[in-house]
């Protein structure tokens, strides 16, 4: 059932570029481009960023978060009866994969329904050195470029969902800033690196005190030199850390600010071309 509610969603061209137009808006064509060797790029940086490049951490379980993170993206996949306020992403990744054709390893086969084997933290601590978790782990290896792909296709989705999200006399300024954003490599990787880690910003779970902090809220809050491909980049770089640092700001949990918040900047600076 969620491959099929999948498939319904998603469409990924092999040359790596689409031209999304929303439809309320007939001439906002973006088109967003990588070519193959770019995108291994940036699926390295992508795991650079996740897991500092260590298979180990492909299928890991942070301190302070009720879900395990799986894959080159840490991709976030619940366990039964746990409904988190992130959107989960591990089930579309691995129907993308079913959809290719590609074996699953068998701690993935005959879930039902789709969610993690492995009810808390503690548990999969104890499980975590196991034959079976390190085939998993392998078999993430094996698969990172099509984990790129699925992270590529994800952000070209965005672009279309945010500017038609957006109200509408403001989404001629947003669709110029995601213009000059992807109009070098260094920005499609940073829009690609950003959703697939804080998201979109449509969810409205995805909130502190009502104030979100995915794309949307980023494209908002960029400020001058936004719409200038020279500058756009540096833009994105600072309105992302504004959201950020306020998303940790609005935390209830101490840990957001004390030791996640100095990271998430880190890794921002990684958005130059």
């Amino acid at each position: 059932m969620f491959l099929y509610r999948f498939l319904k969603a998603y469409t990924l061209k092999l040359t790596h570029a689409v031209v999304l137009i929303t439809s309320s808006m007939s001439v906002a064509a973006i088109e967003l481009r990588l070519s193959d060797a770019e995108l291994t790029v940036v699926g390295q940086k992508v795991f650079q960023n996740e897991c500092a490049g260590k298979t180990s951490c492909l299928v890991h379980w942070n301190k302070g978060e009720a879900f395990p993170s799986l894959g080159i993206g840490h991709f976030i996949w619940y366990p039964t009866d746990v409904s988190g306020r992130f959107v989960e992403s591990f089930p579309d990744l691995i129907a993308f994969m079913q959809h290719r054709s590609v074996a699953l390893p068998q701690v993935l086969q005959g879930l039902e329904p789709f969610d993690a084997p492995w009810p808390d933290r503690d548990e999969f601590l104890q499980v975590s050195d196991s034959a079976e978790v390190d085939s998993l782990r392998q078999f993430l290896v094996q698969t990172s470029g099509l984990q790129a792909e699925f992270m590529f296709g994800r952000a070209q989705r965005s672009i279309e969902r945010v500017i038609a999200a957006v109200i509408p006399q403001d989404r001629e300024l947003i669709r110029r800033r995601l213009e000059a954003l992807t109009s070098t490599p260094g920005g499609v990787y940073a829009l690609i690196d950003y959703v697939n880690f804080k998201g979109e910003g449509l969810s409205n779970q995805e909130r502190y005190n009502n104030q979100g902090w995915g794309l949307l809220q980023v494209l908002q809050a960029m400020g001058e030199g936004g719409t200038d491909p020279a500058t756009a980049l540096l833009a994105f770089r600072d309105a992302a850390g504004q959201m950020l640092t306020r998303r940790a700001n609005n935390a209830d949990k101490a840990i957001e600010k004390e030791i996640w918040l100095p990271g998430w900047l880190k890794r921002l600076e990684t958005y130059r071309n």
